[in-house]
């Protein structure tokens, strides 16, 4: 079967990113909440990420576009400044260590000027990777990677279908810390319900504080039609929290979480409220900020379902 381009799905922070697919869907698509559930995962051949690359490289130093390539790639290239690349897809660190090395240095080689190289990353994948081989790739500019904590509720991690634990999401963090790679980390506010979330909040603080990583954002549960949680709740067997509530989970992380020096935010589409700080430097701002907000009850204060997305 031939690999089929995946629609561009990234952080914030890789706005500006060129994006290069290495594989498609995710190799942990089972987490129930989660459009990748629909996903199989799929490896783009080595010498077609190569040749794609060799496009990229004729395009910037000769405006030439190559036939073959899809439109997407001259679109993205129009308005990159060649400092970053972000690799594709859900975790692309899953594909096999070999070609990506490979894939890297070639990158590198064709564009010298890159400053980093970004990828999601699930913890198995980082766990399957030894510390020397993780510094072998960051020696090839992977500056950081991206890795969907959730919960730090073991109960929740196995309703949700998440295949690890958080002991094992610690250890990765670890891992990507002594390779020198920057760490950045989502959890997502809602995520054990009105029955689980006080554990949930209070398991994820703890596991936040155990990673230290270098950015945290906090992301509110959206429902996605079709995954098993949507159903769940369709059927009553899992009862959302309100949109207050899940301010007062984020107040909870932030008072309960301790950090060295994290960017912690809650800037993506699907919060009802954006925060935004460095901690412990901002922990009170931010803190009393989301006190002043929980206090009044005004909905009108809060981003607006209609306004909310993935």
């Amino acid at each position: 079967m031939s690999f089929v381009r995946p629609d561009i799905i990234r952080p914030p922070s890789e706005h500006a990113s060129y994006y290069l697919p290495l594989t498609s869907g995710c190799s942990n698509n089972s987490c129930t909440f989660c459009n990748f559930s629909f996903t199989n995962l799929g490896l783009r051949d080595l010498e077609d990420v190569k040749r794609e690359i060799d496009a990229m490289s004729m395009f910037v130093s000769s405006r030439v576009w190559v036939p073959g390539q899809p439109d997407i790639v001259y679109a993205i290239l129009h308005g990159w400044d060649g400092k970053k690349v972000f690799l594709q897809d859900g975790d692309a660190l899953v594909y096999p260590y070999p070609k990506l090395l490979e894939a890297l240095k070639y990158l590198n080689a064709k564009f010298p000027r890159i400053e980093r190289i970004a990828s999601y990353a699930t913890p198995q994948d980082i766990l399957r990777r030894k510390v020397d081989e993780l510094e072998a790739l960051r020696d090839q500019k992977l500056g950081i990677l991206y890795m969907g904590v959730e919960s730090g509720d073991d109960e929740v991690l196995r309703h949700i279908k998440k295949n690890v634990t958080q002991d094992q999401m610690v250890e990765a963090a670890q891992k990507v810390k002594k390779a020198g790679i920057l760490l950045s980390v989502t959890v997502i506010l809602g995520l054990g319900g009105v029955e689980g979330s006080a554990r949930h909040v209070q398991e994820t603080a703890r596991a936040l504080t155990r990673m230290d990583p270098d950015y945290a954002g906090a992301l509110t549960l959206t429902l996605v039609p079709g995954t098993e949680l949507h159903k769940e709740v369709q059927d009553g067997r899992f009862e959302l929290i309100t949109p207050f509530d899940s301010l007062k989970e984020l107040r909870s992380m932030v008072e309960l979480s301790t950090f060295t020096n994290c960017f912690f935010s809650s800037m993506h589409a699907s919060n009802y409220f954006a925060i935004r700080g460095t901690l412990p430097r901002d922990k009170q701002r931010i803190l009393d900020q989301l006190n002043a907000l929980i206090s009044r009850q005004d909905p009108r204060l809060l981003r607006p379902e209609y306004m909310r997305g993935l």
